[in-house]
């Protein structure tokens, strides 16, 4: 029991790190005319899945806070934002990334109790996906919820020519939501099940 919560506290740690490490380097986002492409997604994605929801939870925390100080400087939209509502930005910074962590490592333990493709393959892949997707869907909703009214959101609206909010989300996260959903896809899956067999093996 004690090697295992060794190995628990020490891959908590490394992805914690490595969470830290991709928000303040050009590896953790791709930033675009648009919408920031972020890789941050992968290390919260596969603390969730080789580690459970409370690791996923404590990972997500950690990637919405560093959004959050994304927020001062660093990202236009974000400092655009803080500027209209400090404490709604960083609730939407914050409630998205955490929930999502949660329920990548929820959804995960529910799939791999049914799962009988070759070596579980399915739960990986989805759950992986469901990361990209969650994060997306809680990130659109809180920011349409919160500043929809304000010039900013309208003024984008006015840019993409969206006439509804259905419409100004498929434009606003289009192409980028995309790759960052294929992203998280392909080395969600990869990473966390190499991880998942390598703990196996330390057991």
């Amino acid at each position: 029991m004690k090697k295992k919560q060794i190995v628990y506290l020490t891959q908590l740690a490394l992805l914690s790190a490595i969470v830290w490490l991709m928000a303040f380097t050009p590896i953790g986002y791709l930033r675009t005319a648009g919408l920031e492409i972020t890789f941050i997604l992968i290390p919260v994605i596969v603390g969730g899945i080789v580690l459970g929801p409370a690791a996923g939870t404590i990972l997500g925390l950690q990637f919405g806070i560093t959004s959050f100080i994304q927020c001062f400087g660093i990202s236009f939209f974000g400092s655009t934002l803080l500027s209209i509502n400090p404490f709604l930005t960083f609730l939407v910074c914050i409630v998205p990334r955490t929930l999502m962590g949660f329920l990548v490592g929820v959804i995960f333990r529910a799939l791999q109790r049914a799962d009988k493709s070759p070596a579980g393959i399915l739960s990986f892949s989805v759950s992986s996906l469901s990361g990209a997707l969650l994060n997306t869907i809680f990130f659109m909703s809180l920011l349409v919820v919160f500043f929809w009214n304000t010039e900013y959101i309208q003024s984008i609206c006015s840019t993409l020519n969206a006439t509804n909010i259905l419409l100004f989300v498929i434009l606003f996260v289009g192409v980028n939501g995309a790759v960052e959903a294929a992203v998280c896809f392909v080395l969600g899956t990869a990473i966390s099940k190499a991880l998942v067999a390598a703990n196996r093996r330390l057991q």
